[in-house]
């Protein structure tokens, strides 16, 4: 057998099945687009039958290029993290759409536990703060607004699982119904120190555990796929939450160490080793990595809007065709004339945490063009990433360097941005797509092809370019004023 690791890398808005070699190399890869549902003012929703179906396609098409399944060692799959799925265990089909991650209906149901006095005791047990974010309030709404899914409940045929739950589940052609404990940590239904998910937590949200899927770790062997899908059964080996294994391929294994992914949001995560985080400045904390029982954890910074910025600069204002035009219009001019942008479409995340918080562009003038608006987009990474270093370092946790990877990653002019204004080294892997490499690492280590998770990240993580501060002080101190002043209009 051959020790190809097919990854099913499954993102806000594609799917993509990845072929690496054992050595982390890329070999072939396949990606379709995931539709956007919007079917109110805040609400995101997906297909789940789009999802698993375009899945498979993807999978499909990249098996051959390896030789056939019989080449595949390992499955690892990586999703996107908190966004809720509801099926029928009987039929195996959904029973509603998706809920995804950025979705926001959920806030009155935070609010009402907010002021009964909960957020306290629910951030002590589970590290994360009462907010339309997290999966539970997800399946809470679900069973209180859609009728299919509480007559499944009520028939003890209804199954939650976030995303990766759902591709097990239909890989394995029903036989399996876990979630790993990256995933299962960002729920608000399982404590850090729990190995399953809890019944009071449960009791709390008002989600029946029985819909719940077993945590199990993030590698080893952990389900086989139908023979059917790819010609012979292939191990699933490796999952993980996208955050997580953008951080094992980052290599940040190590307390202190820390990476920051900028996708569809930006999201920071600083390894705190076997130390359960205990934040004091609304960060989160979360399972980093679960192997043979034993877990490592992290402090994390979620901000909801970050590429799917540029996403609405392309597709609603049409100020570029593509995404990477931004850097080259950042460019063109010296600063973005006074054009400040607080990117809160979806609400602002930390370490703010305001749901109700929207979006604002601050200083425009008739001088104002394309260029400042790209720009000022651009900058606005930055400016949040700013606000979670202060955070982190209130919380005892300063970064000394920091690793950068994910879409938005590839604009050199965003990583010298980041290196201006944070004041640190800013740190890039050749193989910017480190979320599916992490998830490629555990499968791996998971299938047995390395001793552990750490020879894995050593031999498969790639060359770096890295990013000096020069920026002059007394710029980045107008800069942070600026943005100080919109995000208080915000």
């Amino acid at each position: 057998m051959s020790d190809y690791i097919l990854v099913l890398d499954e993102g806000t808005t594609s799917t993509r099945a990845m072929l690496f070699a054992s050595d982390g190399v890329l070999v072939a890869s396949a990606q379709k687009p995931l539709t956007q549902h919007y079917p109110q003012s805040g609400w995101v929703e997906h297909d789940p039958r789009e999802i698993w179906d375009k899945t498979l396609a993807c999978a499909q098409n990249v098996v051959p290029k390896a030789g056939g399944a019989a080449s595949i060692a390992c499955i690892g799959i990586t999703n996107q993290r908190e966004t809720v799925v509801a099926w029928d265990r009987q039929t195996g089909e959904p029973l509603t759409n998706a809920i995804v991650w950025q979705d926001r209906r959920t806030e009155p149901f935070c609010a009402e536990l907010r002021e009964g006095g909960h957020e306290a005791g629910v951030q002590e047990r589970t590290g994360l703060l009462l907010d339309p974010y997290f999966s539970g309030t997800k399946m809470r709404w679900m069973l209180d607004n859609v009728p299919e899914v509480r007559a499944a409940a009520d028939k003890g045929t209804l199954a939650f699982g976030t995303v990766e739950s759902w591709l097990v589940f239909k890989l394995t052609g029903g036989a399996a119904h876990v979630t790993d404990a990256s995933n299962a940590s960002r729920t608000l239904l399982m404590g850090l120190e729990d190995a399953q998910f809890d019944e009071g937590l449960c009791d709390l949200f008002g989600v029946a555990r029985a819909a719940l899927p077993g945590v199990v770790d993030m590698a080893g062997p952990l389900a086989m796929t139908a023979p059917e899908l790819f010609g012979r059964s292939i191990p699933i080996t490796g999952l993980a939450g996208d955050q997580q294994a953008a951080t094992i391929g980052q290599g940040c294994l190590a307390p202190g160490q820390t990476k920051a992914t900028y996708g569809t949001g930006a999201f920071v995560l600083t390894c705190q080793g076997s130390r359960i985080p205990r934040s004091k400045n609304r960060l989160l904390g979360t399972v980093l990595t679960q192997i043979d029982g034993a877990r490592t954890y992290a402090i994390e910074g979620s901000v909801f809007v970050a590429g799917s910025l540029v996403q609405w600069l392309r597709d609603s204002l049409g100020i570029v065709e593509v995404a990477s035009e931004t850097e080259a219009l950042a460019r063109s001019i010296p600063d973005s004339g006074g054009v400040v942008i607080v990117p809160a479409l979806s609400g602002l995340g930390a370490p703010h945490w305001q749901a109700e918080a929207r979006g604002v562009i601050a200083g425009l003038s008739f001088a104002s063009g394309k260029a400042q608006l790209a720009r000022a987009a651009l900058e606005a990474m930055a400016h949040q990433t700013h606000d979670l270093a202060a955070a982190y370092t209130a919380d005892g946790a300063p970064w000394q360097t920091l690793r950068i990877d994910g879409g938005m990653s590839a604009n050199d002019w965003m990583a010298q941005d980041l290196a201006d204004m944070l004041g640190i080294p800013v740190e890039r892997p050749g193989f910017v797509e480190t979320t599916a490499l992490g998830a490629a690492m555990l499968a791996a280590a998971g299938a047995g092809l390395y001793p552990d998770l750490a020879s894995a990240c050593q031999t498969m993580r790639g060359r770096l370019a890295t990013f000096e501060p020069a920026m002059a002080a007394d710029v980045r101190a107008a800069r942070l004023a600026a943005w100080k002043k919109a995000l208080s209009a915000a």
